[in-house]
């Protein structure tokens, strides 16, 4: 583990490879599992106000889905808020090109110059998970390893790519350009004292 500022940060960001090879797994991240997107409860009130905004760049059945679920819901034991499914499947807010690539519609709308949020943070971290214990406020990053993500690795070990430097605007988009520095400068030691 690598501490940087208050924050744990998993070995394996530095260790590990990974560049979305998004021919090869068409953006499957988007609609596999079981659950909506991690949303942070600041991101709630910012869907709230830019939905209509982002309407147009949705598909109709993920309007359908977020109008008659919400423009997010509560998963699991923990209760944890995410983004809602067309049934049971798809991101309500992913659509697709026409390659057939899942892409973000918040994403979309952002490239378009409508609205100042990118996305879900969770979405842009991938494959970089955190792990928040909210009584302490304590934060540890981890490496999420998922097999429709195979070819993303494959890529990354081929281009020479850490993990955290693939999610660098993530990060710096999260925790800021001196926590980025930080964790590079960490990263660099570790690899000249291994």
């Amino acid at each position: 583990m690598i501490i940087v500022q208050d924050k744990l940060v998993s070995d394996e960001l530095v260790e590990e490879h990974f560049v979305c090879n998004l021919q090869a797994c068409k953006g499957a991240c988007c609609w596999e599992g079981d659950a909506g997107a991690p949303l942070e409860d600041a991101e709630l009130p910012v869907l709230d106000a830019i939905f209509d905004t982002i309407k147009p760049f949705l598909s109709p059945a993920g309007i359908q889905a977020i109008e008659k679920q919400g423009k997010y819901l509560k998963y699991g034991e923990d209760e944890e808020w995410g983004t809602p499914l067309i049934d049971k499947g798809p991101c309500a807010y992913m659509t697709l090109n026409a390659a057939g690539i899942a892409q973000c519609g918040i994403e979309q709308a952002w490239r378009a110059g409508v609205t100042d949020f990118q996305k879900p943070v969770s979405c842009h971290l991938y494959p970089i998970r955190v792990e928040k214990n909210e009584e302490t406020g304590f934060e540890a990053l981890n490496y999420h390893r998922w097999k429709i993500c195979s070819a993303a690795c494959e890529l990354g070990e081929k281009e020479q790519v850490p993990v955290y430097r693939f999610v660098r605007d993530a990060i710096i988009r999260k925790y800021g350009p001196d926590f980025y520095e930080e964790l590079d400068g960490a990263a660099t030691f570790m690899k000249s004292a291994g």
